[in-house]
């Protein structure tokens, strides 16, 4: 990269932690921070300078990436939004001018144009760049990226991100976090579909794991119905990706298209849908739980 080798990384979770791996292995200079020191403890191993304080981690850093848990943690980190009553200095404080802060949460787009826009007053270049691919895409490096921003800050960030996957610049600010909404839409629409078709030809007589295997190849074949159409086949729901992620998800992009002025009526359909699993107590279980969801409703738990 142009601007150096001295990295941050804020949150070191199921995503964040095999990513700051990542980089510590490809060469690079990592200063770690997690909001639980226990979760960032393991990188030590690998040559990452761990730190108590955010602001601590990213003051030497040229490049500092966000894998924090929500828009309103991404604020408190970078502006003090919404204090936590810890005298903690904000990281926008703490930030070198001309260094790049790329933020892989997923967040609602109005809050990644309001980021980039006040850091762009501190002279810090912002892409957002939330991630499609879970836990196992980052530990393989095989996440889907998808950039928002100035061409020219992608452009700089793209060695780095290779590290991770296939990264797509997609638009200005604000624009990656869009893609990614409609990522988690076609996701929690599409294992809704695969729950109830599999659960219809169940009630019909027909093997469900059987009917799995012969549409696989075909138009309605998908990773979803690879991959949770398995789990729905073996009645596995073990949170990957939980369900009360995919209805955050949905509500942020039901919240989005309001106010873009747009009608979506099949997210709001599913979000009411997976709204009801969570009333019914299935929240921790892996999204594609909402198949335990579609067989109550037809006596079929």
């Amino acid at each position: 990269m142009t601007t150096g080798h001295t990295i941050a990384v804020l949150g070191t979770g199921h995503m964040g932690f095999p990513m700051a791996r990542r980089l510590c292995e490809a060469g690079y200079t990592v200063h770690a921070w997690n909001r639980s020191p226990h979760k960032a403890a393991p990188l030590k191993a690998f040559g990452a300078v761990l730190h108590a304080q955010a602001a601590d981690a990213v003051r030497a850093a040229d490049v500092v990436i966000s894998l924090l848990e929500n828009g309103a943690v991404v604020g408190a980190v970078l502006f003090g939004d919404g204090s936590t009553g810890k005298a903690c200095t904000p990281v926008a404080q703490a930030m070198k001018a001309g260094s790049l802060f790329i933020d892989m949460a997923s967040i609602q787009p109005r809050e990644a144009r309001d980021h980039a826009a006040r850091l762009g007053e501190l002279g810090i270049a912002h892409l957002d760049a939330p991630v499609s691919g879970g836990p196992a895409g980052a530990e393989e490096g095989k996440l889907a990226i998808m950039a928002g921003g100035k061409a020219g800050d992608f452009e700089r960030a793209l060695p780095l991100l290779r590290h991770f996957g296939h990264a797509t610049h997609v638009g200005p600010h604000g624009s990656g976090q869009l893609a990614k909404l409609a990522n988690q839409m076609i996701v929690g629409i599409t294992i809704g579909a695969v729950a109830e078709a599999l659960l219809f030809t169940a009630r019909g007589g027909a093997d469900m794991a059987r009917v799995r295997e012969a549409i696989t190849g075909g138009f309605a074949d998908s990773r979803i119905l690879q991959l949770h159409g398995q789990r729905m086949v073996e009645r596995d729901f073990a949170p990957r990706a939980r369900m009360d992620i995919q209805l955050k998800d949905l509500r942020n992009a039901l919240a989005t298209a309001q106010e873009i002025g747009f009608e979506a009526p099949i997210t709001a359909l599913f979000e009411q849908l997976y709204a009801d699993a969570a009333e019914h107590g299935l929240t921790d279980l892996d999204q594609s739980g909402l198949f335990v969801e579609l067989a109550s409703r037809n006596g079929m738990s």
